[in-house]
């Protein structure tokens, strides 16, 4: 049995903007540091911190963003899971909701944001979708 980490991750932020929490705490990962990295460049949270403990184990604290007691992320949703993977060409990445959202992609150029995928001109795996 496998455990899909990106998708503990973004339940860890679904839950935290749930209940309104100023921030998040959640094991290190690349692939997360990379998300945080995304959804901070496209001001869907404030910053993201990654922090050391004495043992050495490192822990990622995602700080939100909310505009008027509203959190900037309305929905952030796993689209490609372990039992079924997603994955688009440059030309077939739709825009999420009409543009307002974004879609994180896997790609041999990195974790990426699929506008950035579009100017690259790459395809890959659809992570998640956030808006």
């Amino acid at each position: 049995m496998s455990i899909d980490s990106i998708g503990n991750f973004l339940t860890i932020i679904r839950n935290g903007i749930l209940v309104s929490k100023p921030f998040v705490l959640a094991p290190y990962a690349k692939m997360r540091q990379a998300i945080a990295e995304i959804l901070k460049d496209e001001g869907f949270i404030r910053d993201f911190v990654i922090i050391t403990d004495e043992t050495g184990k490192k822990t990622i604290k995602v700080l939100f963003k909310y505009v008027d007691g509203e959190s900037v992320i309305h929905e952030i949703t796993r689209i490609s899971k372990p039992s079924r993977r997603f994955y688009t060409g440059s030309q077939a990445i739709k825009p999420v909701i009409s543009g307002l959202g974004l879609s994180i992609l896997t790609t041999n150029k990195g974790v990426i944001s699929h506008k950035k995928a579009e100017t690259l001109c790459v395809g890959g795996e659809v992570i998640c979708t956030v808006w």
